[in-house]
């Protein structure tokens, strides 16, 4: 009977935490659903993310020192991109104009000796202006875990290339040193609006929505600033990290 009662008692707090953390799901779910093609769809990203909560809810161990709300993110969010690398939901030649897009901007950097504009980089495609932002717009969400979110974080973050399992190691936290760097590097050079972006999406937390009216444009020319902010960031740090920006095709 004692042992009955101490199991449903197990039962009901468990039931009670996974209640507690739905908002969370949803959450997560929504700010990864928004950088994401239409066709996907958000009941399924909440759902799988439900899955990643309640593994969260079964594994956490108080006594490591971590509060539950950052484990729960990180497995909800960890589900949740799992589910997608799985999918493999971005077309292929939606991937195929990403790098199209990455090795335009590196050629004509390279040519130009500087950070090429958005004009000059739609010369380099051999596009006009209105066609390479209808580009970037198609392009928005096929580098979602390359430069998004930095494993077990709690907060959006542009550092995503050191794993997680070993990032107290000496030497990773000397790789993530030279590699914040290099990013700070890279939005430098980057033209003011792409900057302005990046700052309120990864550093204010803004959403997509919330930017385009800080900034008085539209919310797809905000998704078009983004994509192209992360491409130039991609292709920058791949020359000088010697990173592989690999993409399926």
């Amino acid at each position: 009977m004692y042992r009955y009662q101490t199991d449903l008692t197990a039962s009901s707090e468990r039931e009670r935490l996974i209640l507690e953390h739905l908002p969370q799901v949803r959450l997560i779910a929504r700010r990864i659903h928004e950088r994401l093609p239409d066709h996907v769809s958000l009941e399924d990203l909440i759902s799988t993310g439900i899955v990643g909560l309640i593994a969260a809810i079964d594994k956490f161990d108080p006594a490591q020192g971590v509060q539950l709300k950052t484990y729960a993110e990180y497995k909800i969010r960890g589900a949740i991109l799992d589910s997608l690398r799985g999918l493999d939901w971005a077309p292929r030649d939606k991937r195929r104009r990403s790098k199209q897009i990455a090795a335009a901007i590196d050629s004509a950097e390279q040519r130009l000796q500087r950070t090429p504009s958005e004009e000059e980089i739609a010369e380099e495609l051999k596009l006009s202006l209105a066609e390479y932002q209808k580009w970037l717009s198609e392009v928005q969400g096929i580098n979602l875990e390359n430069l998004e979110y930095a494993a077990g974080s709690e907060t959006r973050s542009l550092l995503s290339f050191i794993s997680d399992d070993e990032e107290k190691l000496p030497s990773r936290l000397l790789e993530r040193a030279e590699l914040e760097k290099l990013l700070a590097q890279a939005i430098s050079k980057m033209p003011q609006a792409e900057r302005t972006v990046l700052s309120l999406y990864y550093e204010q937390e803004l959403s997509l929505r919330e930017i385009g009216e800080v900034m008085n444009v539209h919310l797809s020319r905000v998704s078009q600033l983004k994509s192209q902010a992360l491409l130039r960031l991609r292709t920058y740090i791949g020359k000088r990290w010697g990173i592989q920006t690999r993409d399926k095709t």
